[in-house]
């Protein structure tokens, strides 16, 4: 057994393969801007890599209470106590509960793996080892539905990985930071879980049930063939749908939804509306521009957007572009809060939210 340190000084994160230099270069920011310095370990493609600052607690890197907002390039990262390894095919929850059992109890677990060809060969194994360590956690006593600390375990095979442990509300809600959504027949493209995912991960219920309510207005720039537009419209939102190219003929016969010919970049709303939804192959700065016209004239008071990214510096692009943002709406006077993530379903993207701060 590797241990790291009780307080962890560590972090795994989890993120699109390809993307490791960038999750690395996003906490080498935070962490300076909390006058803190650290290292990464990350192989290219792997899907995954680990933070290290030593002799300095990693906690305040985490959203929650002690942190800050969710990292835009890992889809889930914890505090990392520690590593196994070797364990014997004919028991390997055994090994892994004395190496856990000082951290316990905890209130769930989370049996984790990267996202790539080769990591989503374990999750048959996943799926039979969980049938095992559950109860083993129960009989064990380190299960307590009340303990608010979660266990996770990632395999980079069937007898090694990492572990460690961390509150409910500094994680992901769900395994490997993926919410798992199932594309109804009635979608018009495969785009509208890209939509779905950015208000689950970016808004809260709150909020959700506030500006994704029946009778909300909303426009969908480059719309066409309607994915995102079938989202909002679904949830009872009156939609104008603005693009060149034809929306599925569904959405103007079942749903409160218009169609407008036009270029987004140059079309304006007779009225203000409630939600601008757009995801526009552009380059970024053209995009954001856009929205930025949109949210400083008043057209609309929620945006949730997608921002192109390039080849390389992604990391630094995006922190630009947000940054510009950021100041921006401050210069007008605009309360609002930012927030940003490449998604599971964004590709060379990010999903970024704009939204009131609470109470304006």
């Amino acid at each position: 057994m590797t241990i790291i340190s009780h307080r962890a000084e560590a972090l795994l994160l989890l993120c699109r393969a390809g993307f490791e230099a960038d999750c690395a270069a996003e906490l080498t920011e935070r962490a300076a801007a909390q006058g803190q310095g650290g290292y990464a370990r990350a192989t290219r493609d792997a899907g995954w890599l680990t933070w290290h600052q030593p002799g300095q607690a990693v906690a305040g890197l985490l959203p929650g209470p002690s942190g800050g907002e969710r990292l835009i390039f890992a889809r889930t990262a914890w505090p990392l106590l520690g590593e196994f390894s070797d364990l014997p095919p004919t028991d390997r929850v055994s090994p892994l509960l004395a190496q856990v059992a000082p951290w316990g109890p905890f209130s769930a677990v989370r049996l984790e793996h990267a996202d790539t060809n080769a990591g989503r060969t374990l999750q048959r194994f996943l799926r039979g080892f969980r049938k095992a360590l559950e109860p083993a956690l129960k009989q064990a006593r380190l299960w307590d539905d009340g303990a608010d600390r979660i266990l996770h375990l990632f395999f980079e095979d069937s007898a090694q990985g990492r572990f460690g442990c961390a509150p409910a509300a500094t994680v992901s809600p769900w395994e490997q930071g993926i919410p798992r959504l199932r594309l109804p027949a009635a979608a018009p493209s495969r785009s509208a879980l890209k939509l779905e995912e950015a208000w689950l991960c970016l808004m809260n219920e709150a909020e959700r049930a506030h500006w994704l309510g029946a009778g909300r207005s909303a426009v969908d720039l480059g719309a066409a063939p309607g994915g995102w537009t079938w989202q909002l419209a679904r949830r009872g939102l009156r939609v104008t749908g603005v693009d060149h190219g034809r929306l599925a003929a569904h959405l103007l016969e079942e749903y409160p939804v218009s169609h407008v010919s036009a270029d987004a970049f140059t079309w304006r709303p007779p009225r203000p509306v409630d939600v601008l939804v757009c995801d526009i192959v552009d380059k970024p700065s053209r995009s954001l521009a856009l929205m930025e016209k949109w949210l400083l004239r008043g057209w609309a008071r929620v945006a949730l957007f997608n921002l192109k990214l390039p080849m390389k510096q992604r990391h630094a692009t995006v922190s630009s572009l947000l940054s510009r943002l950021q100041v921006s709406l401050a210069d007008a006077g605009l309360a609002m809060q930012i927030r940003a993530a490449q998604l599971y379903h964004d590709r060379e993207e990010i999903t970024v939210a704009v939204l009131p701060q609470q109470g304006t």
